[in-house]
């Protein structure tokens, strides 16, 4: 509740509870949900604590996920407006804004180092590299919206041809 950056400050946290902590996703699983999550509007946080909500406990648990992410905030976001609001010109303020960009940007760049480097089990490393560049440079160079590269990756994942790997060996026994 207390999390300042906003959606993508809280996205590791997020992981680290449902991948790392209770294993109700791998982190294959949660690199797709995100994906799909960022292509989407709303806010990411809710949009992903909707999903797992509905994994673990169906309808229910997705309406109390999604409770126990919005409204604990809502609230909390109300308070703090009116405390914040007085002390806006206090350079302790500023400066604690100024101060979570970098910090927000190593933690997304951490989970970005172990998305690469899960994709490089099943890519290999030059084409996790290349496919990283080349995604880059589509969205600071050539503005590709983020949806659009997110939507084209999960087509050619869909309509790839998998490697059937131990098929022909165990065809042999």
């Amino acid at each position: 509740m207390l999390g300042y950056g906003g959606g993508p400050s809280a996205i590791p946290l997020i992981k680290q509870e449902a991948v790392d902590r209770y294993h109700w996703m791998t982190a294959d699983e949660f690199g797709d949900v995100l994906a799909l999550s960022n292509a989407l509007p709303g806010p990411i946080n809710t949009k992903l604590a909707g999903y797992i909500g509905y994994r673990v406990g169906g309808i229910a648990g997705m309406l109390v996920a999604t409770l126990a992410t919005v409204l604990p905030t809502v609230l909390l976001m109300i308070v703090l407006l009116v405390f914040l609001t007085s002390l806006q010109d206090q350079p302790w303020v500023k400066g604690m804004t100024r101060a979570v960009v970098p910090v927000i940007g190593v933690m997304l760049l951490t989970m970005a180092w172990e998305f690469l480097k899960k994709a490089q089990e099943t890519l290999g490393w030059l084409k996790s590299i290349g496919l990283t560049a080349v995604s880059l440079v589509l969205l600071v160079f050539a503005d590709v919206h983020p949806a659009i590269l997110i939507a084209v990756i999960l087509i050619y994942v869909l309509v790839r041809p998998v490697k059937q790997q131990g098929i022909a060996n165990d065809e042999r026994e």
